[in-house]
Formats: structure tokens, C-alpha cells, sequence
């Protein structure tokens, strides 16, 4: 029973490191998605301004000087408007990608949890083979059995 539960802890402590390590990667790609947006909208920000440095500009100024300065709020306006889409769009992904990283952390938490009972039950089972204690026995198969339950749970993402 020991040898058993020993392989089968083996591979739940795979899969609980591969399900955190994907809620990790998940969790960075939020964080750099988040920056990215933060950028854009720095610039944003400095398109804004110089947008309004040169309305005055446009209105004040007379001939080719105000032609001039209506051109630049025309351009500021286009290119503004690009970059608050690509803000939005680098938003929207760094909150999908926290949603999948909040997402996966339960499922590690199940297979850790899963990893536990089963290595509780290995000492439970080897205790028993010296002790000859029935109920200790079936102390093993019930932590064995609740660790067999979890991986089930977490394949279900219940």
C-alpha cells in the first residue's frame, strides 16, 4: 500500500506544481498586459496634451500658422484614438488572463491538498505494519481515500 500511495503522491505533487505554475505564468501575463495598458496610456496622456497646446494655437493664429496647428490637433485626435484601442485591448487581456490565473488556483489547491492526504496515509500505512492496529489501518485508507477524492474534484474543476 505504501508503494502505491507513494506513486500516486508522486503524481499529484506533479500536477499540483504544473497547476501552480500556470497560475503563475497566467498571473504574470496580467501583470505585464497591465503595464503595457499603463504605457499606452501615458501616452495617451502626452498626445492629449500636446493635442491642447495646439488648439490654442489653431484658434489664435492666423494663415499657414493656424493651418499648421489644425493639422497637429487632427493628427494628436487620430492617433490618440489608436492608442486608447490598443489600451483597451491590453486592459481586457490582463484582466482575461488574471480570470484564468483566479481560475487555477483552486485546481492547485485541490491537488495540494490531495498530495497531503496521501502523505499522511504513507506513515499511517507503514505505522500499521508495526503496530498491527486495525483501526489505524483504516485511518490510512480513509486519508488515501480522501486523497483520491480531491484529484477527481480538481480534474472537474468543482
Amino acid at each position: 500500500m505504501t508503494a502505491i500511495l507513494s506513486t500516486v503522491g508522486a503524481i499529484f505533487a506533479y500536477q499540483a506544481g504544473s497547476t501552480q505554475n500556470d497560475a503563475l505564468l497566467h498571473k504574470n501575463e496580467a501583470a505585464i498586459r497591465k503595464t503595457e495598458a499603463s504605457d499606452q496610456w501615458n501616452s495617451y496622456q502626452a498626445k492629449s496634451s500636446r493635442q491642447n497646446l495646439a488648439e490654442p494655437g489653431a484658434t489664435l493664429a492666423s494663415g499657414d500658422a493656424a493651418e499648421r496647428f489644425r493639422k497637429e490637433v487632427e493628427r494628436w485626435k487620430a492617433e490618440k484614438e489608436d492608442i486608447r484601442k490598443a489600451a483597451a485591448k491590453l486592459e481586457a487581456e490582463g484582466r482575461a488572463a488574471g480570470e484564468r490565473s483566479d481560475a487555477a488556483m483552486p485546481v492547485h489547491h485541490r491537488w495540494a491538498k490531495a498530495m497531503t492526504l496521501i502523505q499522511i496515509a504513507i506513515p499511517l500505512a507503514a505505522i500499521t505494519l508495526l503496530t498491527r492496529r486495525r483501526w489505524l489501518q483504516h485511518t490510512a485508507y480513509g486519508a488515501g481515500a480522501a486523497g483520491l477524492v480531491l484529484p477527481v474534484l480538481a480534474l472537474l474543476h468543482i
